[in-house]
């Protein structure tokens, strides 16, 4: 009986020595399959990381271009504003005048004087129906008082803040048809920026105004 005894403890004993290194055994397992999760969740981490900076990046530019196209275009819209101010203020200063034989002046911000002549079928050369502004119009005396450089400072004080100095030529001629003559005059003024590049996204084309007016 003892004997017998003795002999299932061993084979017991050896059951349970086996079980438990069975058990370290998958625990071993179990923990080596959480370390390479947890490197797996790290990897996983950083690829979203980099994805969210590339991301950022990528609008952080798109915004900045938006914000150079904006100021390109209010600098566009300011510079023809301001051209076609110019070229309505030569108009106004015409329709003042008897058209055809009157004279006005027009003062710019550095308190320089311009006199605008209205004599018909002198002024500017014309390129089309457009000012041409290739003609080197000061080079020509009796054209004196058909163009100027009109300087603008905001204010418009002569300590003002400089803007620019734009070129502003006109012509007038009178409507006919080579045997009626009317008092109806078509005027045609120009205006653009000196010195700068045109047609560009900051610097606008020249501007040119044609209007009918008559006595």
């Amino acid at each position: 009986m003892g004997g017998d005894f003795y002999y299932a403890r061993r084979t017991d004993q050896k059951v349970v020595l086996e079980r438990e290194f069975l058990d370290r055994l998958i625990e071993a397992n179990a923990m080596v399959t959480v370390k390479h999760d947890h490197r797996n969740e790290a990897g996983i981490t950083l690829v979203e990381t980099a994805m969210a900076a590339f991301l950022l990046l990528v609008g952080s530019l798109g915004m900045i271009g938006l914000i150079f196209g904006s100021i390109a275009t209010n600098n566009r819209s300011k510079l023809e504003s301001t051209q076609t101010m110019l070229g309505t203020s030569i108009i106004e200063q015409i329709n003042s005048t008897i058209i055809g034989s009157g004279q006005s002046t027009i003062t710019d911000c550095n308190g320089t004087s311009h006199t605008i002549e209205s004599v018909s079928g002198a002024g500017a050369n014309l390129s089309g129906s457009d000012i041409d502004f290739s003609e080197n119009i000061a080079a020509v005396s009796a054209k004196d008082h058909y163009h100027m450089d009109y300087t603008v400072r905001t204010p418009c004080t002569s300590t003002g803040t400089f803007q620019g100095v734009y070129d502003v030529r006109w012509r007038v001629d009178i409507l006919a048809d080579g045997v009626t003559t009317t008092n109806t005059y078509v005027i045609t003024i120009g205006s653009r920026l000196q010195n700068h590049s045109e047609g560009n996204r900051f610097f606008s084309k020249p501007v040119t105004i044609r209007v009918m007016s008559g006595n």
